[in-house]
């Protein structure tokens, strides 16, 4: 979606502070936080591929009240929508690829494969960075904003479109949600494994929220705002390769330590050069998060809650995000380097 490089940019133009940002971002949070796993047991119990398709129905309606509404009240309306969107995908598509893959007893390839989705979602934000700066000089952000409504209603057609092998439930248990629900829950209590797999995808998973001031972080060191999102390139394709590079070497823990370093280096540059620096962080923190999430999949094992047991992990990252918010508030990006030293010494102790 175009407006995704711009729309840091779109706030702080309609005149919010860094403070004012953060809220927006902390109400997206609290959204995702009440509807992770209520919207998690919802793909367990009717349709992961539904779930998916209205996700991208209910992002469309967020970046319209963008576009629609330029203010605080209309910017925050539109992450309340965003954020459900969010809470319904999460969990889902995971899901629904690792019981896709054990159907067919190829739960083996879940790593390599959510690699190459995470390396494509990643490099895919290039050419859409370079549309973006294109409908910025056309159109400003009306234009881009609107391009992006479409994309994610396209996206939701796909998603409509993906195979789903039917499950089988009792639909004669009237409480079947409920039930889904609480599966999921017991699981994660139950398991000391489960449980600390979900900690360490809440925590490494957390840390993903710095990506919402990357445009603002190239801003305040001097990149003019109509070159921001090509500048940026390089960040996301570092993640991509991170990312990919994760599904076919061993999980390494220590590197999320040595990108806590380098983005605390870049920080302390803090020049447009310096992008190239929090590309390598990003890189690294990638190759992790996917090593991260692989371990939760397979430790879930074959069970019917797994949608509900991956939004329960998500639900923990959008808590534990709200600490990288406040930590920008505080210093930016140097403080979020300190945060994820800090995740990173926790991850080591496993």
């Amino acid at each position: 979606m175009p407006i995704y490089a711009l729309y840091a940019l779109l706030f702080a133009d309609h005149g919010l502070s860094d403070g004012q940002i953060s809220a927006l971002f902390a109400i997206w949070s609290t959204v995702a936080v009440l509807t992770e796993v209520p919207t998690g047991a919802i793909a367990d119990r009717f349709s992961r591929r539904g779930t998916l398709a209205s996700a991208g129905v209910f992002q469309a309606a967020g970046y319209a009240c963008w576009i629609l509404f330029p203010s605080f009240t209309g910017f925050a309306l539109g992450f309340v929508l965003w954020g459900l969107g969010g809470s319904l995908s999460s969990g889902s598509l995971e899901a629904l690829l690792y019981d896709e893959l054990l159907a067919l007893g190829e739960e083996d390839s879940y790593s390599r494969l959510n690699s190459r989705i995470t390396a494509v979602e990643l490099v895919a934000q290039v050419p859409t960075a370079v549309v973006a700066t294109v409908l910025f000089s056309l159109g400003g952000y009306s234009l881009a904003g609107w391009i992006s409504v479409a994309s994610c209603l396209a996206s939701a057609a796909l998603a409509w479109c993906l195979p789903e092998a039917p499950r089988f439930a009792d639909e004669s248990e009237e409480d079947g949600y409920f039930a889904t629900l609480r599966s999921g829950v017991r699981q994660v209590r139950s398991s000391p494994s489960i449980r600390w797999a979900v900690l360490c995808v809440a925590l490494v998973f957390s840390l993903d929220a710095f990506e919402e001031y990357f445009t603002l972080m190239a801003h305040d060191w001097s990149v003019p705002t109509v070159w921001v999102p090509v500048a940026t390139l390089g960040v996301p394709l570092a993640g991509a390769f991170g990312a990919y590079l994760a599904g076919r070497l061993d999980p390494r823990p220590w590197l999320l330590v040595v990108s806590a370093g380098l983005l605390i280096v870049a920080a302390l540059v803090a020049r447009p050069h310096a992008l190239v620096i929090v590309a390598g962080f990003y890189g690294l923190y990638h190759f992790v998060l996917v090593h991260v999430e692989a371990e939760l999949q397979h430790r879930i094992g074959d069970s019917s809650a797994r949608a509900t047991v991956t939004s329960v992990a998500g639900l923990g990252s959008e808590l534990a995000s709200y600490l990288t918010f406040a930590a920008w508030v505080i210093d930016g990006p140097l403080a979020v380097g300190v945060l994820v030293l800090l995740v990173g010494v926790v991850l080591l102790r496993r």
